[in-house]
């Protein structure tokens, strides 16, 4: 399978993009409210993109930035973020962040819908992973917290994790070092909550696997290697050592092969045993994340080597953000591009770094005096 070319992401054709993520997040997730700014750069000019109207002050400034360093983008912006507008432009495909119920109740498409509802539970995904043969950590399932007996608590191995069976950003992620602490952990569910309890994965490696379906065909887009923080996504670094896809294929097929659409990911673990390498998987993402939008920018400014993070900022508007001589440059290949650029109004932005290992670091440096 190779890469292909086309429309940033999709095959050719028109498209209406609606990338707010408030019906897909987490209470907390700083400046959620104003992450559709970062899908501008996934865009081409005949396509809409919808943002959210307290964007405004810092268009001029963005798509300047884009234009010097060449990116091509959306010049059709709706400043309403409200998916009725999906199904309005007749002639426009939607392009959504997540695609739920509310999302299928304006674009019809049931299979879709329902492939990504099934596999957004993780027990879903454990179950299915044990039919196809897929490397996943032991794990139990549950379908409410409260089966967690004090026989099942004494049996398991300690350490472990308690998860909630649909959570995003890391959120109801429990590290328990022992029992106690899974006890602590599974008080704070309410008791009708599906949850899994996973065995630790001894590893500081963890890759980020995406996938694409164009044109009915399914197509590897990126591995990338993920930067965390305890178990937060805090940012992505391309390319990676290791590229397991045999690992997660079959499930990737299923997914396209009933309906899935667009881009989806997996999180699969980088684990050395004295029998060799292991690369169990340990979720599916059927939706864009965090790394989806710096690797389609990558490949739209052919950048074979980068990495994507989150920093904090002090300044309010891109104006105030001095980006002379280190704004990314086509003839070298190297420097700095805005990725999620809206939530500068929070003090948060994720920056694309390009360019070898040792510029990236380089970059980094001067970046604290300058954010």
């Amino acid at each position: 399978m190779s890469i292909g070319a086309g429309h940033g992401y999709l095959p050719s054709g028109r498209y209406i993009v609606n990338h707010d993520i408030m019906r897909c997040t987490a209470d907390g997730v700083v400046g959620n409210h104003l992450y559709s700014g970062r899908a501008l750069g996934l865009t081409e000019p005949d396509d809409y993109i919808q943002l959210n109207p307290q964007l405004k002050p810092l268009w001029k400034d963005i798509t300047r930035h884009y234009r010097r360093i060449g990116l091509s983008h959306s010049e059709n912006v709706i400043w309403d973020v409200d998916i009725c507008e999906l199904g309005l432009h007749k002639g426009f495909t939607p392009s959504v962040f997540y695609f739920g119920p509310q999302e299928a109740s304006v674009w019809k498409d049931s299979a879709w819908v329902e492939t990504v509802e099934y596999i957004n539970s993780k027990n879903n995904f454990m179950a299915l992973a044990e039919k196809l043969g897929i490397d996943v950590p032991q794990t139990r399932c549950y379908n409410s917290v409260n089966e967690i007996s004090e026989l099942e608590i004494v049996s398991l191995n300690m350490p472990c994790y308690l998860k909630a069976a649909i959570s995003v950003s890391g959120v109801g992620i429990y590290r328990c070092a022992n029992r106690e602490e899974l006890r602590d952990a599974i008080d704070r569910f309410d008791t009708n909550v599906p949850v899994q309890v996973q065995e630790e994965i001894k590893t500081d490696l963890f890759l980020n696997m995406q996938y694409r379906v164009m044109d009915n065909r399914l197509v590897r887009l990126a591995a990338s290697e993920q930067i965390l923080d305890g178990c937060a996504h805090q940012g992505n670094r391309f390319p990676s050592n290791y590229e397991p896809w045999d690992a997660i294929e079959p499930m990737a097929q299923w997914l396209k092969d009933r309906g899935i659409k667009g881009i989806f990911a997996f999180d699969v673990a980088v684990v050395e045993t004295t029998q060799g390498i292991r690369f169990p998987a340990i979720e599916c993402n059927p939706r864009f994340n965090g790394a989806s939008y710096p690797t389609v920018i990558a490949q739209k400014l052919d950048i074979p080597e980068w990495t994507a993070r989150t920093f904090k900022t002090s300044h309010r508007k891109l104006s105030d953000l001095d980006l002379s001589d280190i704004e990314f440059d086509m003839k070298t290949g190297e420097g700095l591009i805005l990725v999620n650029w809206g939530t500068l109004l929070e003090g948060k932005l994720v920056l694309l770094l390009a360019g070898s290992a040792e510029y990236q670091d380089a970059l980094l440096n001067e970046l604290e005096y300058r954010l």
